[in-house]
């Protein structure tokens, strides 16, 4: 990429300079609604094309807030309205969906709206968090007042890093220019050993569960034979709050607090464990 009027322009740096804010717009977007695209990377060259004086710092941000925006209120829609189908459909397209819709949860239930602010730096979170504001009947302009905030505190940190660095920037963009056609091969090679690597750990873990599952009525079942059996529930304190109905004699322990409280489960009997 191009930023100093002692390069050349090539022909790339004439259409990201040609296309800036709608080309800044689409990417954000895609990024917010779901696909694994980092944005960040743009909002860098953004910053750095505003300190070469190519954008407009004010056109960025009203881009970025409104690509944004517009996506985290279909989520948060999505989430009012669908509720947990819309999680189940997130946990489907994500490679570490259990990951990242459970950290989503902790940190939604430990900060609340404030969440809001530090989601769009979380790879995964960022996309949760709208519907589940959205599921916990967040109300719209709370939302819209937090999820600026967010916006705002993403926009000034990464194109503020870009501005400042806007020279290293230009240097590493030398050099990928240099690199040409050998660089996009071992990215997109790297991309795709890192997907397939996370696509097999998953299927082997999903292998696994119906060795593990244990249907309701077993568990039922075994409760009527008074056999020895603790039963787990590991949901967040979310899930407890939008179901409060609990398994009898069920140990709450949310999924966040089992590395700390682990022994609080007992050794000698056998364990079942449900969650949301």
């Amino acid at each position: 990429m191009v930023f100093g009027a002692d390069l050349s322009v090539t022909s790339l740096v004439t259409f990201i300079l040609s296309h800036g804010y709608a080309l800044l717009f689409v990417w954000v977007f895609l990024e917010q609604i779901g696909l694994p695209i980092p944005a960040a990377p743009m909002l860098l060259a953004a910053g750095a094309l505003v300190g070469y004086g190519n954008l407009n710092v004010v056109f960025v941000f009203l881009v970025v807030w409104s690509a944004s925006l517009i996506c985290d209120l279909i989520w948060y829609f999505l989430g009012k309205y669908r509720g947990e189908k819309v999680v189940s459909f997130l946990c489907r397209v994500s490679l570490s969906p259990d990951f990242c819709v459970g950290r989503t949860k902790v940190l939604f239930d430990r900060q609340g709206v404030r969440s809001l602010l530090v989601a769009k730096f979380l790879p995964g979170v960022n996309t949760v968090t709208p519907p589940l504001a959205g599921i916990f009947r967040m109300p719209l302009s709370r939302f819209i007042f937090w999820d600026t905030l967010g916006i705002a505190l993403w926009v000034i940190v990464l194109s503020g890093l870009g501005y400042q660095f806007r020279h290293q920037l230009e240097w590493a963009a030398r050099q990928v220019l240099d690199m040409g056609n050998w660089l996009g091969i071992g990215l997109l090679a790297l991309l795709v050993v890192y997907i397939g690597f996370s696509i097999w750990q998953r299927k082997k873990v999903i292998r696994k569960i119906p060795r593990l599952r244990i249907s309701p009525q077993e568990v039922r079942d075994k409760v009527a034979q008074e056999e020895p059996l603790f039963i787990l529930d590991v949901r967040s304190a979310l899930d407890v709050k939008k179901q409060p109905q609990y398994i009898p004699g069920a140990f709450h322990l949310p999924l966040d607090k089992l590395p700390r409280q682990y022994h609080q489960i007992p050794r000698d009997r056998e364990i079942v464990i449900y969650c949301s």
